[in-house]
């Protein structure tokens, strides 16, 4: 079966990976800041940590993102977390190269998802598609 390049489909594509990748992203600001999902490791986490910083952006930056409402610099943003969530928690248990070893591919991914997202932007189903169709021309 093949596809005949189709920008409607492209765009409502987007707005399911960024919707479905900003959900799983909520889940870890919200394990960290709201105790749920109930992960151990986070009992007793300090607000003003680095985890409860990258929870806080995870959390607000995640529900941006789940609307679509100012996506590309959100997206951006959220990448670079990604990015210093893999080099300072992950690459720092040694294997750099290898995601797999040290328990980063999760950042990894997020992180190049995330980049995608700041360039493509928001796709059809989002506050800011909806914002620009109701700019007068």
């Amino acid at each position: 079966m093949t596809f005949a390049n189709n920008n409607e489909l492209t765009s409502r594509a987007l707005s399911v990976l960024r919707i479905v990748s900003a959900y799983l992203l909520i889940q870890h600001g919200s394990a960290k800041l709201l105790g749920f999902p109930h992960v151990a490791f986070f009992d007793g986490l300090q607000i003003f940590s680095m985890l409860g910083a990258a929870g806080i952006l995870e959390l607000v930056g995640g529900a941006l993102l789940l609307i679509g409402l100012f996506t590309r610099p959100v997206a951006f943003v959220l990448s670079g977390l990604l990015a210093f969530a893999y080099f300072i928690g992950h690459a720092s248990k040694g294997f750099v190269l290898s995601p797999m070893l040290n328990q980063g591919e999760a950042a990894v991914l997020f992180c190049f998802v995330f980049l995608f997202i700041a360039v493509a932007g928001a796709g059809a189903w989002s506050v800011d598609a909806m914002r620009l169709a109701k700019k007068p021309a």
